[in-house]
């Protein structure tokens, strides 16, 4: 990011969305679409690389025999780790028994969010100017990405809510309320169920951005002093601002794996308060009582 931060004086260069197929469109703002960016192409090639890596990590076995074939080791260990870890801490406090019906999903949005998150931070994009083309780029820095993401939670909370719940489920909309103020508990509960998916959407998308912006910003220092201060005065605040850059860096692979975990928790704690209603009754009959 950095060297292709250098070489194009754009400090958004990396932040933004570079559309590589576009299709004309009366309605749409700007007269046309993008089908293909470098996001979706970063996005898909995440997709691509869960579905290589993942069943390969899971399949390291520490041996062949009839125990040791059972054993994790090396990176199969640590996924198996993590998997457990999301559905024993993660997914089975907030959804109880409904744990293995959503546990493929929140295994899915975490590796998927994680894949994107750490494939953004790889500085391809100066290899990809060289033949034209503009690749690399973070696809989660896309708020139509993360609202994707978060829709999908939103589907599962509606859906599974009327499912398992059913009329317990539009009940608790309104929770008790007096008549004359039913409609607007309504209204009130409805927005915030959709706040929630908008509070993901919108917590993933700003943190990756805030990451890469600060540090095209602390980049974009090195050309300014450079050409006020001179050579010698620039290439001293360069080299300070390259350090502290990859310190950023190493943070933005920390906030990689914390922004995917929070995604994933929430969406786990979300569905698991629309599947699981019976708290809900439970605390309805003993105030009734």
């Amino acid at each position: 990011m950095t060297s292709f931060l250098l070489a194009t004086g754009d400090p958004l260069s990396h932040v933004v969305q570079h559309p590589l197929v576009t299709w004309f469109a009366d309605w749409a703002p700007g007269g046309k679409i993008t089908v293909l960016s470098d996001q979706i192409v970063m996005m898909m090639a995440s997709a691509l690389l869960m579905m290589i890596f993942l069943p390969v990590f899971v399949r390291r076995r520490r041996g062949k025999g009839e125990i040791e074939r059972l054993v994790p080791t090396g990176i199969g260990n640590l996924t198996e780790g993590i998997c457990q870890y999301l559905r024993d801490e993660v997914a089975r406090p907030a959804m109880g028994p409904h744990t293995d019906r959503f546990i493929k999903y929140i295994w899915t949005v975490f590796f998927f969010i994680l894949t994107m998150n750490l494939v953004g931070l790889i500085p391809i994009a100066p290899w990809t100017g060289l033949a034209g083309l503009h690749l690399g780029g973070t696809p989660t820095a896309n708020i139509w990405v993360t609202g994707t993401l978060a829709a999908a939670t939103l589907t599962l909370m509606v859906g599974y809510g009327l499912r398992l719940g059913g009329i317990r489920y539009l009940k608790h909309f309104n929770p008790g309320a007096p008549l004359w103020i039913a409609p607007l508990i309504v209204v009130l509960e409805v927005i915030s169920t959709l706040a929630r998916s908008i509070a993901l959407a919108i917590r993933l998308f700003a943190a990756i951005v805030g990451g890469h912006v600060l540090i095209a910003v602390l980049v974009s220092l090195i050309l300014t002093a450079g050409q006020a201060l001179g050579i010698g005065s620039g290439l001293g605040i360069g080299l300070l601002v390259v350090a502290v850059s990859v310190a950023i860096s190493l943070v933005e692979v920390f906030v990689a794996f914390l922004q995917a975990f929070i995604f994933t928790y929430l969406s786990a704690l979300f569905i698991g308060m629309s599947v699981n209603l019976h708290h809900d009754d439970a605390h309805g009959e003993a105030e009734a009582h």
